[in-house]
């Protein structure tokens, strides 16, 4: 049996109907959270995700909501409120990653992406974070990329998201350590996972650059940083990018 690390907390995970965000969702289940569990499309994988993770004991429910629209957010989380007491972990895993020539993107392209990925994370972070204050506690995860630290072709709108994210982070890190509140960043490498058609192919691994690690990543790879990141115990641990992938980039 899984030590039950997170009894007692209660999880939102954005994105959380498929390959990272669903592996996300059942590691903090076997741990003990509930889970409130994100779509924005896909209802029905995300309730096959919450029987599985209402297998484990734990409990969960399904929103489906743009995480770009606050009222929208706003609603998700009073649900989650309202059927576990509030919200004490958050993971921000939507995302859209589209790939487009930089001048054939028009702003409505640009923008969606952006509103996503970053303003997505501000509205979830300013709905959650009054619960986690009044508590004491809470933990904030951003998955980020590891595309914009290495810079990518056809990407622009995502990179430009993601690096935003990452200032996000470490801002929320800043403002709110002292109040027993964490805010980390996640930054995958190449992970095994199922991709729409509009994702574009994964970039290739580079030839003169080979991952030191030569094999994809599994999703399981990065649930397990994601509860590492949400433990009790953890709670030094702010403001950081924690990289998965291989040893493909070892920056900061």
């Amino acid at each position: 049996m899984a030590d039950k690390t997170l009894e007692g907390r209660t999880a939102l995970v954005t994105g959380g109907s498929r390959n990272i965000g669903r592996a996300i969702a059942l590691a903090y289940a076997n741990a003990g959270a509930n889970v409130i569990i994100n779509t924005l499309q896909d209802k029905a994988a995300a309730e096959d995700v919450a029987a599985e993770v209402e297998a484990t004991g734990a409990k969960a429910i399904v929103q489906v909501c743009d995480v770009a629209d606050r009222n929208s957010v706003d609603a998700m989380v009073k649900a989650g409120t309202d059927a576990f007491g509030g919200v004490d972990i958050l993971v921000c895993n939507a995302s859209s990653r589209g790939m487009i020539d930089f001048l054939d993107m028009d702003y409505a392209t640009w923008r969606r992406v952006i509103d996503i990925s970053l303003d997505g994370t501000f509205h979830l972070a300013q709905a959650t974070l009054p619960g986690m204050v009044a508590n004491g506690w809470g933990r904030i995860i951003t998955l980020g990329g590891i595309s914009w630290h290495v810079g990518l072709k056809r990407r622009a709108h995502n990179l430009t998201g993601k690096a935003g994210l990452t200032g996000l982070t470490r801002a929320l890190a800043a403002e709110f350590g002292d109040r027993g509140i964490t805010v980390n960043s996640i930054s995958p490498g190449h992970i095994d996972t199922v991709r729409p058609a509009s994702a574009g192919a994964r970039p290739p691994q580079s030839a003169a650059s080979p991952t030191p690690v030569p094999r994809m990543g599994d999703v399981e790879e990065i649930a397990s940083a994601a509860l590492f990141l949400a433990e009790p115990k953890q709670g030094f641990i702010t403001g950081q990018i924690i990289h998965v992938n291989g040893g493909l980039y070892m920056g900061t």
